[in-house]
């Protein structure tokens, strides 16, 4: 048996600020996007309770060293080690009110997986999810281990998306898709809600923000929180390098998608393609997307656990990958960077420490 969902809050023309603040009220001309705020606040009613509050965490050395203000959403402690159960579980809460939910498929390298599996465990239904053969071990076996069936493929010659419709079908499952889907996205930006009112405790304002980039989903629902609570934030995203296609597609000003390259050790967030309804969410709020190096990465990592005392994953701490490369200035500013997972093997916590 699963439990009714929570309810949802209605907020109109106006903007939570925090416990003990003022409501501020914005008024903007929106576009025709795949989210609102709106949608945010009643996300985060339905996950009140079964996810996370993550903490903001910053590092006296690490300020020093920087020369600004740097605050981290760590969202690595999240249930499931991700973001993702925060989508997965708005969309499936949704589903299940609507007398929906007969079972799940979803697909997904890992955190995704991972998060479909926990909240499919909750509503007590089965799920399956197609995962690329070459995952990280711990990311197959934790899914597994949350009840999931695990269906392997290939993610050079095989398409996840026609084998997750095909089962969807054929055993009349609710497809999840991993980020391109307005329930998922809004679950996401519980995320930058959460932080704009952790921020806002601290009486603080942020200058920048740095959110990595998949498929767009988490700085789509990130993006659309935080310019509500601070509309003077330039929000930047962060991406491996050769699997730039958010940086060069917003420069371009339409979708582009990732030509053929070696395999990322990002592997959480290496995605085709932006999807189509988070990418006009991303021209509307980003100031653009930063393409990091592999060194780059094993320097954050490796940054994490010395500084911050924290197990992140490579695609998880790409932003700060960026600020360390220095390719995004926080001197004199205070910038919010996102954590986004913690599922990374032992050998490659190990290849991180021993880039030092």
């Amino acid at each position: 048996m699963w439990l009714p969902c929570g309810g949802t809050a209605t907020v109109i023309g106006k903007r939570h600020s925090g416990a003990g603040q003022n409501l501020q009220t914005h008024n903007y001309t929106m576009p025709n996007l795949a989210i609102n705020y709106q949608d945010i606040i009643n996300a985060s009613q339905r996950i009140k309770g079964h996810a996370v509050t993550t903490p903001l965490l910053e590092s006296q050395l690490l300020n020093q060293q920087l020369g600004g203000r740097v605050l981290f959403k760590s969202e690595n402690l999240q249930k499931t080690g991700s973001f993702k159960f925060r989508g997965a579980f708005n969309k499936l809460c949704k589903l299940a009110d609507a007398n929906q939910l007969n079972g799940v498929v979803a697909y997904s390298s890992g955190n995704h997986a991972q998060g479909v599996a926990a909240a499919a465990g909750h509503f007590n239904v089965p799920a399956i999810i197609i995962m690329p053969a070459d995952a990280p071990h711990i990311k197959i076996t934790n899914t597994k281990t949350l009840g999931a069936t695990v269906v392997l493929y290939d993610r050079i010659k095989e398409d996840r998306h026609a084998i997750g419709q095909k089962l969807a079908n054929e055993q009349n499952l609710s497809l999840i898709p991993p980020y391109d889907d307005a329930d998922i996205i809004a679950g996401q930006g519980t995320l930058g809600l959460e932080a704009a009112h952790q921020l806002e405790a601290l009486n603080l304002r942020p200058d920048l923000a740095i959110s990595p980039i998949g498929g767009g989903g988490l700085i789509s629902g990130i993006a659309t929180a935080l310019k509500n609570h601070f509309p003077h934030i330039k929000i930047w995203g962060a991406e491996p390098q050769n699997y730039d296609d958010a940086r060069r597609s917003l420069v371009a000003d339409q979708r582009l998608a990732n030509e053929p390259a070696p395999a990322s050790i990002c592997d959480a967030i290496v995605t085709p393609i932006v999807g189509e309804l988070t990418f006009p969410i991303m021209q509307h709020y980003l100031a653009g997307a930063k393409a990091v190096s592999q060194e780059s990465v094993l320097q954050a990592m490796m940054c994490c656990m010395q500084d911050l005392k924290l197990i992140v994953e490579p695609g998880g701490c790409v932003g700060l990958a960026a600020i360390l490369a220095g390719q995004l200035d926080v001197r004199d500013k205070v910038t919010l960077v996102v954590l986004s997972g913690g599922n990374a093997d032992p050998a490659m916590l190990s290849r991180a420490l021993g880039a030092s």
